[in-house]
């Protein structure tokens, strides 16, 4: 009986490789947001500095970079929640994590029919992508209303679901103003008033 060798660990990801990445899913969100996932990869290589083959080595196929690039959104407007918390008051946080949520739905618009791809092989992330973002709208919500600062009588359900009116609205080229006037008209209709 030979000895056994001792096992290697994993090689960590290079800084550069990191940063390559990070800058491609930047890249991609902003293209996706703004044209659809029709975009050029080439393009969002030329755009992110690298070259094809750096991104088809972190996303071999577009289907992939779709992925990541929701995953991204959707930890980003999650993550958003406790930061805002600290930062601002109750209110004002939950303002502009709706604001955010604006951005996530451009987004999904963009990449809405690589999703639907995506959610027929793996529901499970769309799954857990609608409870992240329900916990994220729930803390914020209940902060505000335990504070005095918004009505104590809306659910999050209902505001999902008035958020997720905005992803039913036309595209047109001030869809983000549209979009923003209406969470301010929101928050109007929310917040107590002294």
């Amino acid at each position: 009986m030979s000895a056994a060798e001792p096992i290697k660990p994993s090689p960590r990801p290079r800084a550069d490789a990191l940063r390559n990445r990070e800058k491609l899913l930047e890249v991609a969100a902003a293209a996706f947001s703004a044209n659809g996932v029709a975009t050029s990869l080439d393009d969002i290589a030329k755009q992110a500095g690298v070259g094809i083959g750096t991104l088809y080595r972190h996303f071999p196929s577009r289907e992939h970079l779709v992925e990541a690039v929701y995953r991204r959104e959707l930890e980003s407007l999650a993550a958003a929640a406790e930061t805002l918390a600290a930062r601002h008051p109750a209110d004002v946080a939950l303002e502009e994590w709706m604001r955010r949520f604006v951005s996530y739905i451009a987004a999904k618009r963009g990449m809405a029919a690589s999703l639907k791809v995506l959610m027929s092989s793996n529901s499970g992330l769309f799954a857990d992508g609608a409870s992240r973002i329900r916990e994220a709208l729930e803390s914020l919500r209940a902060k505000a209303a335990a504070e005095g600062l918004i009505r104590d009588d809306m659910e999050t359900s209902d505001l999902l679901h008035a958020l997720s009116g905005i992803y039913s609205m036309p595209d047109l080229p001030d869809w983000r103003d549209r979009c923003h006037r209406l969470i301010g008209l929101l928050m109007d209709g929310l917040r107590t008033r002294r």
